[in-house]
């Protein structure tokens, strides 16, 4: 790969802990930082056939294991953060924005109905990927489009209906990621909105572990119940393996007590799921996307 070109940051060997809400992953065999859309473009297209590529936003609802990433991870955090008022009350959103920026951003410009980003613990992009939602409501029940980039650094323009969106889930992207996405609100009192989102912010603290590190949820809600309720019910909260723990403020998540790696991480999720399937025959589906090698000391 020529990098002379490049106005992005590349690194060698970088430790994933460093960009993942969890703190904890071995390093990247490549991590590359794109200055804008145009550099990632460039920076795709010069890639060797066949690189093993990871996207990065904000590094939540990901566990790297100890023994890092083969191949190149893309970075998006600090990039693709636009936001635009569009007509008809759509907002165009780039994949690198915080959703609580988002939440905020359209409750500054009378834009109602997004409340629920500010509890979404991730970029858009991520958001987007897994459809992820907060408080009743979910990512691509406003979609209306969706800028993506493909392996070659080509982007084009797609229409929800050539995705199949479900509960926290998105196929048909194929080697696409996203870029940016338009979305669909409604015009209502700003005013109100902010307070709203206040509000749900205020609850969320009362029963979140928030200010340690964590991914967010880690389980998906089964049917008609709460991973959390189930967890909780099989007597796990605060349940620790190595540093890591079941969070005793709320039992779907499990948080980095200081010093966790991603194996205590990983092996304190196959418990949580084996104990609930043992005392309530439900098969709990992770949120976590979980990547990378073990270290070659642990592995089996």
């Amino acid at each position: 790969m020529r990098v002379s070109h490049l106005r992005g940051e590349l690194r060698i060997n970088e430790l994933m802990a460093r960009h993942t809400s969890w703190r904890v992953g071995g390093p990247a065999d490549r991590w590359y930082r794109p200055a804008d859309t145009q550099d990632l473009s460039r920076f795709l297209s010069g890639l060797r056939a066949g690189e093993p590529l990871m996207w990065v936003g904000l590094g939540s609802n990901l566990l790297v294991r100890d023994g890092g990433v083969r191949g190149t991870v893309i970075a998006c955090s600090g990039i693709m953060d636009d936001l635009e008022i569009l007509e008809d009350q759509r907002v165009r959103a780039g994949a690198g924005v915080s959703c609580a920026k988002l939440a905020r951003f359209c409750a500054e410009h009378d834009r109602v109905g997004g409340e629920f980003f500010a509890g979404i613990p991730g970029a858009l992009g991520g958001a987007l990927a897994m459809n992820a939602g907060a408080w009743g409501d979910d990512t691509w029940s406003h979609v209306r489009e969706v800028l993506t980039i493909d392996r070659q650094g080509r982007m084009e323009r797609r229409h929800p209906s050539e995705y199949q969106v479900g509960y926290r889930s998105v196929r048909g992207r194929g080697e696409a990621w996203f870029v940016e996405a338009v979305l669909q609100f409604q015009a209502g009192d700003g005013a109100r909105s902010r307070q709203h989102i206040k509000a749900l912010l205020a609850r969320r603290g009362e029963t979140q572990p928030i200010g340690q590190p964590s991914c967010g949820s880690v389980f998906r809600n089964p049917p008609g119940d709460h991973a959390a309720r189930l967890i909780e019910a099989c007597g796990l909260k605060g349940f620790a393996i190595g540093g890591a723990q079941v969070s005793e403020k709320h039992a779907n998540f499990i948080i980095n007590t200081g010093g966790a790696r991603a194996q205590d991480i990983e092996a304190l999720m196959n418990h949580v799921r084996q104990a609930v399937q043992a005392h309530h025959g439900v098969a709990l589906e992770s949120e976590v996307r979980i990547v990378g090698e073990p270290r070659r000391e642990d592995r089996a």
